[in-house]
Formats: C-alpha cells, sequence, structure tokens
C-alpha cells in the first residue's frame, strides 16, 4: 500500500518541488537590495597608482536601472494583480528575475503541448516538466503543427458535434457513405482498450499515430478507467469513446469478427487494390475491425501492406484491437514512411513525443506522484529507478535479486558495499551538505526484492560513501485486472520511474517501457534467463533506443508478397534486444 504520509492530503498540486517559494513584494525587494549593497564597492573602482583609469560609471548607471527594476517590478505585480490581471511579461520578467541561475521549465514541452488549457482541469499538464531534471528531445516544427492541426480536427468533428451525429447514423445504417450524412472528411478509429494499463497506453499511443496518418479522429474505449486515469489530451474536445456508440457489442470483437479486415479480404466482401488507384465508396462495409492483437494471423497483419491500406482509408469507421506497442510495423507501409520521417526525423523519439503529448495524469493520480516524489525523490543527487517484473506465480528469486544488483553495480548505478565486518571508513565521513545520495525507486508487485535491497543498503556501509536510500511505493502481489485502485498506483509508479535520471528495466515489460518512453531514458535492460536458477552473463545491457519494443511483428514482405525478416526492411526498424523476435525504432544511423 502507500504510505500513509504520502498518501493523506490533498490531490492539488500548487508548486513544483524544491522550488523558491513565493515572498513578498517587500521581501522580494529587500532581497535583492542586499545583493546590490554587497556588490556596490565593484561599481566604484578607484584609479590604480599610475594609470589613468575612470570610474565605470555607466556600469553604476545600468546597475542602478536594473536594482530600480528589480525591486520596482515585484512591487507592482503584486500590487495590480490582487485588482487586475497584470501584464504577462512583468510577471515573467519579474519569476526570471527573482529566479536568477534557476532553470527555466517548457511548460508546453518544445510546442508539443497547446497553451491554454484550464491548469484547474489537469495539474500535470503544465506542472510535469517543472518534475524532471532532463528537457527531453525536441519535437520537430513539423509534428507540432500536425498535432495543432489534428486537435482542430478532433474539434470539429468528434463527439457533440454535428459531423459526428451524422457518421453515427451512417453507422446504424449499416452503410459506408450514405448521402447526406454530414462532412466526407470526418473518418474515425476507436481504439479498444483492455489488458494491462502498460498494454493499454502503448495500443492507445500507436492508435494514434495510425489516426494522424490516416486523418482519422481518435476515440478511445472508456473500459478500464480510461477517463479516470488520464487528463483529456485534446483542448475543447473529449478522446472519450460515448456511451450511445452504435456497436454496442465493439469490446467482445475477436479474430473471428466477420467485420474483421482479414475476414471481408478472405470472403471478398472488401478488395485491396493497387497503390494509386481508387476504390468505390458505396461497395464499402459501414466500419471494418483491424485485429492486431497478439493471436492475430498472417492476414490480420496484412494491414501493414500498401494495398490493404488503400482500401481501409475509404472506411469512415475503424475499430482497432492490439495489446502491443505496433508503430514499428507502420514505418513498414511505404505510403506512410515519407510522412512519418518529416513527423519523426529522429524515429527513436516516436513514443517520447506521443507519450508526454497524449498521456497527462489525472488530478488525483498527480496528487500521488508528487506528494511521494517530495517526500523520497526530490532531494537525491540521483534517483535510479529499477522495474523488476515476475513474470507469472514466480516465487521470490534469489538468482533475480543477484541479477538486480550485479547489473547495478556493474553499470556503476548503485555503490558497491563493503564487506561486512570492515569499518565504514577510514578518513572522516563529509559533512551531511555534501555527501551524495541516491534515491532508489523499486517498482514491482512484490515486496521482497526492496525489503532484500533496503536491507542491504541499510546493514552495510557502500565503498563510495554515497547514502543511498531505497523506496517502494506499493506491492500489490499479483496484477489485479480492471481494479481502479490498482491501475491507479500502477499509473503513479510509471510515472515516477520516468521522473528518474537512470533506469533499470526487466525484458518483455510494457511497464518499463511506457516509463523509459516517458522520461526519454534509454534502460539498462535486464535479459529474462532461459533458466531461472541461473543469473544471466551479462546480467543486463543497454538498450539501444528508448523506444518500446513490438512483441507481434509481421514477418512478410508487402512488396515481394513473401515471408522476410522485418527487422531488414529499412533502417529505422531492428530487432529488440530483450525480445528476438520483436521490432524496435532505433536512432539513424
Amino acid at each position: 500500500m502507500l504510505r500513509r504520509d504520502v498518501e493523506a492530503g490533498s490531490d492539488t498540486v500548487a508548486v513544483p518541488p524544491r522550488k523558491t517559494r513565493q515572498r513578498s513584494a517587500g521581501s522580494v525587494a529587500g532581497h535583492w537590495l542586499r545583493h546590490a549593497e554587497a556588490a556596490a564597492p565593484a561599481c566604484i573602482r578607484r584609479p590604480m597608482k599610475g594609470l589613468d583609469r575612470r570610474p565605470r560609471r555607466w556600469g553604476c548607471a545600468a546597475n542602478a536601472v536594473l536594482l530600480a527594476f528589480i525591486i520596482t517590478v515585484p512591487s507592482l505585480v503584486v500590487f495590480f494583480g490582487a485588482r487586475t490581471s497584470a501584464p504577462a511579461v512583468w510577471i515573467n520578467a519579474a519569476n526570471a528575475l527573482r529566479r536568477g541561475s534557476e532553470p527555466a521549465h517548457d511548460r508546453l514541452l518544445g510546442g508539443l503541448l497547446a497553451d491554454g488549457v484550464d491548469e484547474r482541469s489537469c495539474h500535470s499538464r503544465y506542472q510535469s516538466a517543472m518534475y524532471r531534471r532532463r528537457a527531453g528531445r525536441q519535437p520537430s516544427p513539423y509534428l507540432v503543427s500536425k498535432l495543432r492541426r489534428h486537435e482542430a480536427l478532433q474539434r470539429r468533428c468528434g463527439p457533440g458535434t454535428a459531423a459526428y451525429s451524422h457518421a453515427q447514423e451512417q453507422l446504424r445504417s449499416g452503410k459506408n457513405h450514405a448521402a447526406g450524412t454530414g462532412s466526407p472528411e470526418c473518418k474515425y478509429l476507436v481504439s479498444i482498450s483492455y489488458r494491462g494499463l502498460g498494454n493499454r497506453i502503448l495500443a492507445a499511443a500507436s492508435a494514434f499515430l495510425y489516426a494522424v496518418l490516416t486523418d482519422r479522429v481518435l476515440l478511445v474505449d472508456p473500459s478500464n478507467e480510461m477517463g479516470e486515469l488520464f487528463c483529456e489530451p485534446f483542448p475543447g474536445t473529449t478522446w472519450v469513446l460515448p456511451p450511445d456508440f452504435p456497436l454496442t457489442s465493439y469490446t467482445n470483437f475477436s479474430i473471428e469478427t466477420a467485420e474483421s479486415h482479414a475476414n471481408m479480404v478472405k470472403n471478398k466482401v472488401i478488395s485491396p487494390v493497387d497503390v494509386g488507384a481508387v476504390s468505390s465508396a458505396r461497395e464499402l462495409p459501414a466500419f471494418a475491425y483491424i485485429h492486431l492483437d497478439h493471436d492475430a494471423t498472417g492476414e490480420d497483419k496484412q494491414f501493414y501492406c500498401d494495398e490493404d491500406q488503400s482500401v481501409l482509408r475509404d472506411i469512415r469507421w475503424l475499430v482497432m484491437r492490439t495489446d502491443s506497442y505496433i508503430v514499428p510495423g507502420l514505418f513498414l507501409v511505404m505510403a506512410f514512411q515519407e510522412e512519418l520521417g518529416m513527423l519523426f526525423p529522429e524515429p527513436d523519439t516516436v513514443f517520447h513525443h506521443l507519450g508526454r503529448y497524449l498521456f497527462h495524469p489525472s488530478n488525483h493520480v498527480w496528487g500521488l506522484i508528487a506528494r511521494y516524489h517530495d517526500a523520497y525523490l526530490a532531494a537525491a543527487d540521483q534517483r535510479v529507478g529499477i522495474q523488476v517484473r515476475v513474470f507469472g506465480s514466480a516465487p521470490n528469486s534469489p538468482e533475480l535479486l543477484e541479477q538486480i544488483t550485479t547489473c547495478a553495480q556493474k553499470e556503476g548505478l548503485l555503490p558497491e558495499l563493503l564487506a561486512e565486518g570492515l569499518p565504514a571508513a577510514t578518513t572522516p565521513p563529509p559533512a551531511p551538505s555534501r555527501r551524495r545520495s541516491k534515491a532508489v525507486l523499486v517498482t514491482s508487485l512484490k515486496a521482497w526484492y526492496y525489503d532484500k535491497l533496503k536491507g542491504m543498503y541499510w546493514e552495510r556501509a557502500t565503498v563510495t560513501g554515497e547514502a543511498v536510500g531505497v523506496h517502494q511505493p506499493s506491492h500489490e502481489e499479483y496484477q489485479h485486472f480492471g481494479a481502479r485502485s490498482h491501475d491507479t498506483k500502477a499509473w503513479a509508479e510509471i510515472y515516477l520511474l520516468s521522473l528518474t535520471d537512470v533506469l533499470v528495466t526487466s525484458g518483455f515489460s510494457t511497464f518499463g517501457y511506457v516509463a523509459q518512453g516517458l522520461g526519454g531514458l534509454t534502460p539498462w535492460v535486464m535479459f529474462k534467463p532461459d533458466n531461472g536458477s541461473v543469473v544471466p552473463n551479462p546480467p543486463c545491457g543497454r538498450d539501444v533506443s528508448m523506444e518500446p519494443c513490438f512483441h507481434a511483428p509481421p514477418f512478410y514482405d508487402c512488396r515481394i508478397k513473401q515471408g522476410a525478416d522485418t527487422g531488414k526492411i529499412v533502417p529505422q526498424v531492428q530487432h529488440c534486444k530483450d525480445v528476438s523476435w520483436g521490432l524496435k525504432l532505433v536512432p539513424p544511423s
């Protein structure tokens, strides 16, 4: 369970951690005046003996003007702020002067986020940047402009609009483009939400990218608390599928569904056409179901072929089920490659950008994150994240514990320990203010690994003299699918992991994939041993990128129409380190 002292209190987070608290105008002025008085002698320099050097009057005048500005602006801001809305430029100038050398935080993430959203509805949207020590990678200008255009599409065609009502009527009619059913530009993609939280996040991000590439409105199935865990990502509209969706049984769609893309091709309901050809909208069904789950067949995976995309683009409603990060598969579609190259010149940043754009913790979850961060992580010189996945009902494993410690110590992420019985130090210890500290955040369903690590660094001194604190927010012992409290804690812990400075993850884990992508962290991955009783050698390795791994990729080259190694078709897509058959986006060579 979460610690009581962390869980207590309001979910409202008004100020970021470790920042200068707001002072009154008088105290701010006094603070700067004292600094100016201390520096005053530097303004009046007497000529050196034998030299005719005049006092630097311009420097003194400039300092005087600056001092007057520093003293006046905060006072005016406070005075007018109580009565009216002070000019933003004055407020920003005062804040910048008050911060001094404190690093600025890019609340809009390089333009990734649109400004103007009411912060009360989603505290994390603009506050999260203040909790990250690394700024993250910058989005391309093209991606920024594309996101603004997509937001406009969501507002123009989303729930509550006349276009959406007309599209619903068209779906009920059983026809693709019935006469007089609204704007043909409004097309839709429904993403089915199921399985673990990591899978759901990766599936929604994948669906969003496909929606952007095909100019579709994204609507997310509200099952599994998707509306409660995340803020609305699109300003002025919703991404949650309304309850009156005409396809009432869509959450039960499966590989057997007659309207699946693969089944309709097999039964000649739809027929893929050559690239560049135009299909007849009158002959198309009202909707198509895209089955890209872990059990998808080769026919289902024809989705990644240009010919199949050419017919799907004209079907107004698509429903997609996946439990994977299918983005590497989209890079195999030739029709998408130019657009993807402009959106993501650095292909290893796709989830980093999409994740930070889409997934903002709701106010309740953000309260858990901020309070825990402030209590246990904020003051440390370095924050180390260790994500431990225990597969199935495996018991507590001393071998896995050894793998964790060997990996972290070998890679210099955690200090080694002195042997038992040796003195902690032969020289006086540094003052507490100078002693480096590490905060280790352990996330696992099990408490055993946290208890062991905490005991090791409490009972024995480190070789470096560093102070190491080990923390674990919760331990649920096993996964509770569909339980709100479980998903709330899982989302808080994923986000806390993303705030660390370095990260160790368990291979094959979508939980770790999401954390590393949000944080812009290339992790050290602990390989899953073939034999659970043997510690792998090496115990871990640095991943090739921060991108998630696609666990169920196609094994078919659409160009030559035969089986192929899809990890060798385009340079941006290679095989994963933790899943040999999986696909992963990598940095440009």
